[in-house]
């Protein structure tokens, strides 16, 4: 699964997050109650948000379909073990602990709209070389270790700058919508992308497959590039590396500062652990343990968007009826029971096990990371926004490339099945970060 940001990510995330996505899980803090951001210095139009969703969206339809065709491709064209499927899923990930923080601080020190723009050529041209290798018969487990690094160090900077620009487009009453909708989207794409990259690979095979990802890419350079220019957002003096670190040291002192904050970082990054152990055993799994085709293994999937999706959709209706702070305890104590289903299943009808237990995690992910991030949003100043926002991705999304490996490591042991049974056990991790906070005794986890 991508991690959700809390992409939700399964990954998706990003990673939303990839957001998903924004993702996977976020951050919440402690202390005096954190003053509300004041309202974005500008409010764009209507046509400002389409297009800055439209952009995002298809560059996700083509990063789920690469989330189902490179490990295909390391499995069957580098003929790659479980440690290194493992390998390659973390590389992605790594980007967040080598660039996380200084993302926030770059993003706000150049032009958003420019940087966004050359993070999605780049990512394209490094998937590019996929395909071009596979027509040379020369795909390696090194280079699509090389070619994952190189997107995930792209897409810290896209994430990081995505999640800035968002409340420049939109009023702050109308955030928790808007990251609903987001997240609902993203969803759509995860339920979509899987099953047509697994169809992708079995009709074509996984390198030619990638060729959508790069298109998708592309495309969403040429939206954004119609976007107008948000305002900058950095206040404080440009410096060099001393006036770096101040500023990065800023970010994560505001995050320690109230109770919160800090729950939900500690919570999105358990969150986010689990889901790097997922994202590396959910292929191997499914091939090797049950032998599902590429096709079936795509749709197996894509039922990560059904759940991610439903929790999206409840997410608002949720919130309102028994407040924010209960939803996500509620979230958190399902996450490892959902979990559970899933080294349960077996071949045949036992495969729909996996899929109850998919989507139920999904679920729970996206409910965690929308009300996390509208709270991260609402609480934080505007200028302190992108270096929060990196922090908590640097912490949270830097230990999915250790869930990764911590998972292809025991694959590589004892099984991908055995592998999923430790991974249950230490999603228990999950509602001990929420319990142990303030949150488990309000409604709403601004209250107090």
């Amino acid at each position: 699964m991508r991690p959700l940001t809390a992409t939700t990510p399964k990954a998706t995330a990003e990673a939303a997050a990839i957001a998903a996505t924004e993702a996977a899980a976020d951050e919440a803090g402690t202390g005096a109650p954190v003053e509300a951001a004041s309202e974005p210095p500008q409010v764009a139009t209507r046509s400002w948000f389409w297009r800055y969703w439209a952009g995002s969206t298809v560059s996700r339809v083509g990063t789920a379909v690469t989330t189902v065709a490179l490990p295909l491709a390391a499995l069957n064209l580098a003929h790659a073990t479980s440690f290194e499927v493992g390998a390659v899923t973390a590389a992605g990930f790594a980007a967040w602990a080598i660039v996380g923080l200084p993302a926030g601080v770059l993003v706000t020190r150049l032009p958003l709209r420019g940087t966004q723009i050359a993070m999605d050529v780049v990512r394209a041209a490094a998937l590019a070389t996929i395909p071009v290798a596979w027509w040379l018969a020369s795909v390696t487990v090194v280079q699509l270790v090389a070619v994952a690094l190189v997107v995930g160090l792209a897409s810290v900077v896209f994430d990081v700058g995505n999640a800035t620009m968002l409340p420049f487009l939109v009023s702050k009453e109308e955030l928790t919508a808007r990251n609903s909708l987001t997240s609902a989207t993203e969803s759509v794409t995860t339920l979509a992308g899987p099953s047509l990259g697994g169809a992708l690979v079995q009709a074509v095979g996984a390198a030619v497959s990638i060729v959508v990802d790069v298109a998708s890419y592309l495309i969403s350079a040429f939206l954004l590039r119609n976007l107008p220019r948000p305002p900058r957002v950095e206040t404080a003096a440009r410096g060099g590396k001393g006036a770096i670190r101040a500023s990065i040291r800023e970010g994560w002192q505001f995050l320690m500062r109230e109770p919160i904050q800090r729950a939900n970082l500690w919570l999105a990054t358990a969150i986010n652990f689990v889901c790097g152990a997922l994202i590396a055993l959910t292929p191997l799994f499914l091939v090797r343990t049950l032998t599902l085709a590429p096709a079936s293994v795509g749709a197996v999937m894509a039922t990560e968007g059904v759940g991610s999706l439903l929790g999206a959709s409840l997410t608002p209706r949720l919130t309102r009826r028994i407040g924010t702070g209960r939803a996500l305890v509620w979230a958190a104590l399902a996450l490892p029971l959902s979990f559970a289903l899933m080294p349960a299943a077996g071949h045949g009808w036992g495969v729909a096990v996996f899929v109850l237990g998919n989507a139920a995690f999904a679920a729970t992910v996206v409910v965690s990371s929308i009300v996390a991030r509208t709270y991260r949003q609402i609480a934080t100043p505007t200028e302190l926004l992108p270096r929060v926002v990196a922090t908590v991705r640097f912490v949270s999304w830097g230990v999915i490339p250790l869930g990764a490996l911590a998972a292809g490591a025991v694959a590589s042991w004892a099984g991908p099945r055995a592998a999923l049974w430790w991974t249950m056990a230490a999603a228990v991790a999950v509602p001990v970060a929420v319990l142990s906070s303030p949150i488990r005794t309000r409604r709403d986890i601004a209250d107090g």
